[in-house]
């Protein structure tokens, strides 16, 4: 599989990101491997937060709530998905499959043996992780989900998805940060909006960010519909806590909560929420709320450590 590798120097301007660089080997299921980047901060013995992004982010969305997880003794876990930040980026957007990305985030979980996790995920975040909870339920302890789902393709997925699928595969310069200005409703500063783009030095490095929004199933006989159906089996029986934490600006992922709530019994007795003046990237436009409700889950959740 070919591939290419941002050069450092793209990420040496960014601020506001001081975390240190861990990379773990993942295959390329075609005989050789990529590097997947992430985040590891906060006590090696502390309980795991896993922090998924999403499409076109990285690690750097999150890069507000890593920091106060860690000063309450949390060990935080955010992971760049192949194709995006720090990680390896496959040229050719066939490379890219939704099965694909599953086991790429499963074999950071089975290489740091990592276990009682409480996932955050948003966007792709969720299409990934919800999937690695059904899949190893045995090792998550809690889910926040936000703005995100875990379609199955049987219900249409709405206009304002299919509006994006079309722009991803049309526009000529694929924006990253426009897409996230676009998505936020609070003004992002320059560097910011640089740092999205950092990963990117140019088209050729975007075929992940291309890819992604055809591959969320939007009929019945998706390639990953199946998969998510068992998924969603699974969900329908997971009693550990999962609170919903959506935003109230974001209309593709508008009403995803409601349905979590009512099909995953975990669901019952949280303080699910709607958070207030964010956009579909919450943790740009909100982190400090986001992070409060993240806190206040898992201390009114506790779990033993094995």
């Amino acid at each position: 599989m070919d591939y290419l590798s941002t050069p450092k120097a793209c990420f040496a301007a960014i601020e506001d990101y001081p975390f240190a660089e861990h990379y773990v080997d993942v295959s390329d299921q075609e005989g050789g491997s990529l590097k997947l980047h992430y985040v590891d901060e906060g006590p090696r013995d502390g309980e795991i937060v896993l922090m998924l992004h999403g499409e076109p982010s990285w690690s750097f969305l999150y890069r507000h709530m890593i920091s106060p997880m860690v000063a309450a003794g949390y060990r935080v876990i955010a992971p760049d998905l192949i194709g995006f930040g720090k990680s390896d980026k496959p040229t050719k957007q066939s490379d890219y499959t939704y099965q694909r990305h599953v086991d790429w985030i499963r074999t950071l979980l089975i290489e740091l043996k990592l276990s009682d996790i409480t996932l955050v995920c948003q966007d792709w975040g969720g299409l990934i992780g919800l999937r690695l909870v059904a899949e190893h339920n045995d090792l998550f302890a809690r889910v926040l989900a936000a703005n995100t789902m875990l379609p199955t393709g049987d219900q249409p997925p709405g206009e304002a998805f299919m509006k994006w699928k079309t722009f991803s595969q049309e526009v000529q310069i694929f924006p990253v940060a426009g897409v996230i200005k676009g998505a936020t409703v609070s003004e992002l500063s320059i560097p910011t909006l640089n740092a999205y783009n950092a990963p990117f030095p140019d088209e050729t490095y975007k075929a992940g960010v291309r890819q992604f929004p055809l591959l969320v199933p939007v009929t019945p006989d998706d390639p990953a519909s199946e998969a998510n159906r068992r998924a969603w089996q699974v969900l329908q029986q997971f009693s550990k806590p999962f609170i919903t934490a959506f935003s109230d600006s974001d209309p593709v992922t508008a009403g995803g909560d409601r349905i979590m709530q009512k099909l995953i019994p975990g669901c019952q007795g949280q303080a699910h929420t709607i958070i207030q003046q964010g956009g579909h990237f919450l943790q740009e436009d909100q982190a400090t709320a986001l992070s409060k409700v993240l806190l206040d889950f898992m201390q009114a959740n506790p779990i033993s450590i094995k």
